[in-house]
């Protein structure tokens, strides 16, 4: 059985040997496919991904150790499928190939040399996510060649921000880069525009940067600050192809994703000189001419397509079932998305130090990370033998962030701690060297001990370093008989004990000098530092040891670790590492580790503006993934159209445009069964937020209808406790009252919505644009329910696709309204509420005055610039013009009731309060 190609047009693939294989005449469709995203319920996390359908396997074809099948070893365990259909509207689709381009020849019209207005449309999930080797440029349209004389112009995104280049003679190339960084949107889809005006007047040059939802003809919105240049400019006229996809010959990331539209002006705002539009061709056309008259040229594997990937996962297994005859063979499979692998191991990423060092190619490292049961400490640079440390406690020391616990030294009677390690040669001759460790000693030496000893082939043979808790210390330095080549005496401070410190040494050949530097970092960076020099060679570094007479037993309780020898004098490899990378913002911490560790991470939001994290502890990269959003907010879920994860940031849910507006009168926008809950399952009223490692912040409410109180006044307490990685003791509290907010939000449910496209296909382009957290309205909802728009957030769907026609999804929601949040000045979201007032007089349903006395904190505002606003009373909306009167009772002048469609008359002593209080956001 095969999927029919009209109405709906559904394609299987497989991932077989670098490309997709079409195996969709094997599917059954009787069985359906069910693919589910997002949160599945309610939850606080993701679900990873999952999609089920059933192959026909008659032939053997889907068994992968079956030498008969022509997957024989092609296919198996975490196999990539792909789910599609085709429907909706057409769309350039590229798919990041280097070769994916849509083009059209140079031509007078391309010719431009003067002002230029470039415009483009589109939906990608590398923005800025840039490929290996790639440099930090996606390139999106332009005509610029690789050769001297081949270079115009191109837009795209440099360095996470919107970028344009150009030539004025064909070779040199001139730039301009957004004063902001780029404006992500959850779904991927945005228009982009740029001007350059080469001559603005003033001896200069303008290139202005804009933005909209879609489309190229905006209303466009001005991207940060215009970008002023000394010089007037022009634009070299190459001969050069115009391209969308591949805009330069130069080896940038290719976007992968839609083009929509793109268009070309001469001039700003002046006559269209190119301009395809996408949706236009039909589906499969190798070329097709736009509206300015250019014949385009679409170069696979870029296509006009309008296949919507619904569905990309790995099958974890093939299992052949069968029924008694033998006859009917399938193999029903279960693909899931990348979290569900990430969840499945538990192994801990080693700590940031342990992880960054070896990064930075020391000559030698030994984290000295080992198990109480050690007797060596390994190192993991090839070739660099076990350090042995003799008399120690292993796994001591556990209060450094950036580290598994450090040994520490505990002498036994008179068998003093020894330590030996030997630094292999380098491949070359040193001018320089350094050797860096962490160390803490909370006191107790009162003479100088020496705590360090590093052996080297110069001058200095034997370089000694010592400390007392008297701020004091000494390096000493002697040669390969035993003579003191100098002894240098230094002050230290109080602060090199009770705390973590780096120790930092380096050696310069300077000439026929060696300088010197020795210095003791904290954790927070703050430092005690000394230089010198000395007449004599550097040498290199043999081996960092004990001195001759062993450790002194007041050095006991010292702990040690993480000693590193470099090739260089100074190495930022223990920067941001050493303090386990606290501070970061949940984005900013994200990226890094999927930067690390190679996963695919698509991030929505600015990282500057999301909530910091606290330390990097060693843990499974999932759950260092999930802490960072669970600090910040956000939504960390699967990309859809790829393999790979994506974070969509807490303040990109604020106040976010409506991704898909439902009407529920409009025949096949809602399909039945529209069913809200009015329940206590999201209630939260007593919240506690602790700190890891920190302190704790406790918030409830106590008066409204879901406070504390007992029924009838409250609803009694639903208590929660939550830890978070926080950065700082002062994030608690703010954290708690966000979720206090969201705790105790007085409106029905809606958990379900259905959506039927069978029904109602001309919802197809926005319904399948929808992804978690994206904002849905269904406007005119039925009589008995309390007057609309219904305000939703969409967590996840379940989407069924079968024969013949049957294509449903299944939204999981949550209110939206909480996240329409105070903004300072708005018109609509400026306005805070009193904290109490009602009615000092009953009014008809006609009413248009009333009279109000305010019952708790400040008296209604009379200032004439604050008006017009809307008040809530009883359940009806109404629109308040002037205010006046500065004690109780105020008199309202009310210039619209019933704003909601309730009309109604309302009894003395009703509460009011503003219909869209100011919400302050996390």
């Amino acid at each position: 059985m095969v999927f029919p190609q009209t109405p709906l047009s559904v394609l299987v693939e497989l991932w077989i040997s670098g490309a997709w294989v079409d195996v969709t005449s094997d599917v059954y469709v009787a069985n359906k496919i069910v693919i589910s995203r997002g949160r599945a319920d309610e939850g606080v996390r993701v679900d990873p991904g999952k999609c089920t359908l059933v192959f026909n396997n008659r032939l053997g074809k889907y068994s992968p150790r079956n030498p008969l099948s022509p997957y024989y070893l092609l296919i198996g365990r975490n196999t990539l499928i792909r789910v599609s259909v085709k429907a909706g509207t057409s769309f350039l689709e590229l798919p990041g190939s280097s070769s994916a381009v849509a083009s059209t020849p140079d031509t007078a019209a391309l010719d431009i040399t003067g002002d230029l207005d470039v415009r483009v449309d589109a939906t990608l999930s590398n923005w800025t996510d840039y490929a290996a080797g790639s440099g930090s440029t996606t390139q999106l349209v332009g005509k610029l060649g690789f050769a001297g004389g081949s270079k115009s112009w191109f837009l795209g995104t440099r360095n996470r921000a919107l970028y344009f280049e150009w030539s004025a003679d064909g070779t040199a190339t001139l730039s301009a880069s957004s004063t902001l960084p780029f404006p992500n949107t959850a779904s991927g889809r945005l228009a982009l525009r740029v001007t350059l005006d080469v001559d603005n007047g003033s001896g200069g040059r303008t290139i202005t940067f804009y933005t909209a939802p879609s489309g190229t003809s905006g209303p466009w919105t001005q991207f940060g600050s215009a970008v002023v240049q000394a010089g007037t400019t022009s634009i070299f006229n190459s001969a050069t192809a115009l391209r969308v996809g591949r805009a330069t010959d130069v080896g940038f990331t290719q976007p992968n994703g839609r083009f929509h539209k793109a268009e070309v002006r001469s001039g700003i705002g002046g006559s269209i000189v190119a301009s395809p539009d996408f949706s236009v061709p039909a589906v499969g056309a190798g070329s097709f001419v736009d509206s300015a008259g250019l014949t385009w040229t679409v170069n696979a594997p870029a296509a006009i397509t309008n296949r919507r990937t619904r569905f990309i996962g790995e099958i974890s297994s093939w299992p052949s079932r069968w029924d008694v005859s033998g006859k009917d063979v399938r193999v029903p499979v279960e693909a899931a998305g990348i979290l569900r692998r990430l969840g499945q191991g538990t192994k801990a990423l080693d700590s940031t130090l342990r992880r960054r060092i070896p990064s930075y190619t020391p000559l030698a490292y030994w984290p000295m990370e080992e198990g109480a049961s050690a007797s060596h400490a390994y190192s993991p640079i090839v070739g660099v033998a076990p350090l042995t440390l003799t008399n120690v406690t292993w796994a001591g020391a556990d209060t450094l962030p950036s580290s598994n616990p450090l040994p520490v030294l505990a002498s036994a009677g008179t068998s003093l701690p020894r330590m030996a390690g030997r630094v292999p040669a380098p491949a070359s001759t040193l001018t320089e060297w350094s050797v860096q460790w962490m160390y803490r000693l909370d006191g107790g030496n009162p003479i100088q001990r020496t705590f360090m000893r590093i052996l080297s082939t110069g001058t200095v043979a034997e370089w000694y370093f010592q400390q007392s808790n008297a701020s004091a210390a000494t390096v000493l330095g002697r040669d390969n008989d035993g003579n003191t080549v100098f002894t240098q005496g230094l002050v230290t401070t109080t602060a090199t004990y009770g705390q973590w410190i780096k120790m930092e040494f380096n050696a310069v050949q300077n000439g026929a000098n060696v300088d010197w530097h020795i210095g003791w970092v904290t954790v927070d960076g703050s430092a005690v530092a000394f230089n010198a020099s000395f007449a004599g060679t550097v040498g290199r570094p043999t081996g960092v040891a004990s001195p001759p007479d062993g450790y002194a037993a007041d050095l006991d309780g010292m702990a040690l670790g993480h000693i590193s020898v470099w090739s260089v004098d100074d190495t930022a490899a223990f920067d941001n590492a050493i303090s386990a990378w606290a501070g970061e913002t949940a984005g900013a911490r994200m990226t890094r580790l999927a930067t690390e560790e190679t996963v695919p991470l698509t991030l929505y939001g600015d990282p500057a503006a999301q909530e910091q994290v606290g330390v990097q502890r060693p843990d499974a990269l999932l759950t260092l993934f999930e802490e960072a959003g669970d600090a910040d907010g956000g939504i960390l879920y699967e990309r859809r159209e790829s393999v790979g994860l994506a974070y969509r940031d807490r303040n990109s849910l604020y106040n976010q445009p409506v991704s898909l507006a439902l009407n529920y009168l409009s025949a096949g926008h809602v399909a039945p069964p529209l069913e809200p809950v009015d329940d206590d399952q999201g209630v939260r009223n007593d919240i506690t937020v602790q700190r890891a490692d920190g302190a704790s912040a406790r918030v409830t409410l106590d008066t409204g209808a879901l406070s504390t109180a007992a029924p009838p006044n409250g609803v009694g307490v639903y208590d929660e406790s939550v830890t978070l990685n926080l950065y700082d003791d002062d994030q608690a509290e703010p954290q708690a009252y966000w979720r206090l907010h969201l705790g105790t939000l007085d409106e029905a449910r809606y958990p379900v919505l259905r959506v039927d496209l069978a029904a109602a296909p001309s919802l197809i382009d926005s319904v399948t644009d929808v992804d978690s957290g994206d904002r849905i309205t269904i406007a005119n909802p039925p009589a008995w329910l309390p007057p609309g728009p219904i305000d939703l957030l969409a967590q996840g769907y379940t989407e069924t696709i079968g024969h013949p026609v049957d294509w449903d999804l299944e939204f999981n929601c949550t209110p939206g309204s909480p996240w329409v949040v105070g903004v300072i000045g708005d018109d609509l979201l400026g306005h805070a509420d009193t904290s109490g007032s009602e009615l000092a007089a009953g009014v008809t349903s006609g009413a248009l005055s009333l009279s109000v006395n305010t019952t708790a904190g400040p008296r209604w505002t009379t200032a004439a610039a604050d008006f017009p606003f809307d008040i809530r009373m009883g359940g009806e909306v109404m629109t308040v013009s002037a205010i006046s009167g500065t004690s109780n009772p105020q008199t309202f002048t009310i210039s619209a009731r019933s704003v909601n469609g309730i009309v109604k008359s309302h009894l003395s002593g009703t509460t009011l309060a503003l219909a869209q209080p100011m919400i302050i956001a996390l």
